[in-house]
């Protein structure tokens, strides 16, 4: 069974299209004028741990695009996903429908975190103090939120 977009997950990935290309479009805008050394490695605080050559800029949109990829061939086959649920015919669509929305979600908070992480590097800045906290937190709460409406929906 193959899962078909529902509206969010259709919304959340062209969201997560439009946050890989934008990154893609600003480091060629921007890659002529980028300084030899940028911040190569961060800290939990934020705080920058190493330098690197700017060439290192293409490993975040790189691997967003590979995450991308994965996630997105994982969301079509609820066949492999592990539910922590007992499917039936009545609850297959809704449990499916939700930890597709919850995968879209993920997909998105990743990829917006590092599109984040690779501005920060090209204008050579380190990141906030508060950036690993929210990055858990935005990360964390709809995965508990749809773990909660999954527990519901059985």
């Amino acid at each position: 069974m193959v899962l078909r977009f529902g509206i969010y997950s259709f919304i959340v990935t062209v969201l997560c299209i439009l946050l890989l290309a934008g990154n893609i479009i600003y480091l060629l805008a921007v890659w002529g004028s980028l300084p030899e050394q940028i911040p190569g490695h961060y800290d939990f605080a934020g705080n920058v741990t190493r330098y690197d050559g700017k060439g290192t800029l293409l490993v975040l949109p790189v691997t967003n695009i590979f995450f991308f990829i994965l996630f997105t061939v994982i969301e079509r086959f609820p066949k492999i996903w592990n539910t922590g649920v007992r499917i039936t015919e009545e609850n297959r669509v809704r449990v499916y429908r939700i930890i597709k929305n919850m995968l879209v979600t993920t997909k998105f908070t990743v990829i917006a975190a590092f599109v984040f992480m690779s501005i920060n590097q090209s204008l050579s800045r380190g990141l906030s103090g508060w950036f690993m906290g929210v990055f858990f937190w935005f990360l964390l709460a709809p995965i508990i939120f749809f773990i909660i409406k999954l527990v519901r929906a059985r």
